[in-house]
């Protein structure tokens, strides 16, 4: 029995609710069970300067956590000078799934900086961060075309993201910290709505994990992502 109760192919609640900051072009509140991201994409009329005069434009990603996300305080990382290795490799994963589903050729040299701040943590907030990343993206680009800044929709498809992994022994979909803090195996799946894969992470803790079980664990992140593109449907229509 998984600690939250859920069967093993069951996600916990998700709800995605659009428009929650007044300033940003685009914003969604994410919600994973417990785990809470406020997602905000931001238009700046500039591109970044290794693009200018190439006619594309750019989109990237920061990702940050409240000091009390978690049950102990974390320190601020803007006190050490410098984002954790943590912190880098998350906001670059981001940037690089929407950039999957963006034809940067249809902004123009111009750039969309989507921030995702974790308010609260319970697991998987990577996965959440880049599930409503993608619907404040939208946003901002339905705001862009609304002003006739863009012409055409540069989004090309969905993109969402799971978590998987392997509990005792079974392998399960979307995992809670108490269960992503004990799992054998761990892995997150970033997939486009039409089932093109952006990206896999897999850490064997331990024990490792086999062929068969990665395709199991495949197909359980199958079943997420396409009820998350579901979601990001609904949300947006």
């Amino acid at each position: 029995m998984r600690p939250s109760k859920r069967a093993p192919d069951q996600m916990r609640p998700v709800s995605l609710e659009r428009g929650v900051a007044r300033y940003a072009e685009g914003s969604c509140l994410v919600k994973f069970g417990e785990t809470h991201v406020l997602c905000t994409a931001s238009l700046e009329e500039r591109g970044p300067a290794w693009l200018r005069g190439s006619g594309k434009g750019w989109v990237t990603a920061e990702y940050s956590m409240l000091p009390r996300a978690t049950q102990e305080r974390t320190r601020r990382e803007v006190t050490s000078g410098k984002p954790s290795g943590r912190t880098q490799e998350i906001q670059r994963l981001i940037g690089r799934s929407l950039r999957a589903v963006v034809d940067l050729s249809a902004i123009g040299e111009k750039q969309i900086i989507v921030d995702c701040d974790v308010l609260q943590a319970d697991g998987g907030t990577r996965t959440a961060s880049i599930t409503g990343a993608w619907v404040a993206l939208h946003d901002c680009i339905q705001w862009m075309r609304s002003r006739s800044i863009i012409t055409t929709n540069p989004l090309r498809d969905h993109v969402a993201a799971i978590s998987c992994g392997i509990a005792q022994g079974v392998p399960v979909l979307d995992l809670d910290y108490a269960e992503d803090s004990t799992a054998e195996t761990d892995a997150n799946f970033v997939m486009t709505g039409t089932g093109g894969i952006v990206e896999v992470q897999g850490t064997a803790e331990g024990k490792p994990f086999s062929s068969d079980e990665l395709l199991h664990l495949m197909a359980l992140a199958n079943k997420g992502i396409a009820e998350l593109v579901a979601l990001q449907k609904k949300a947006v229509a």
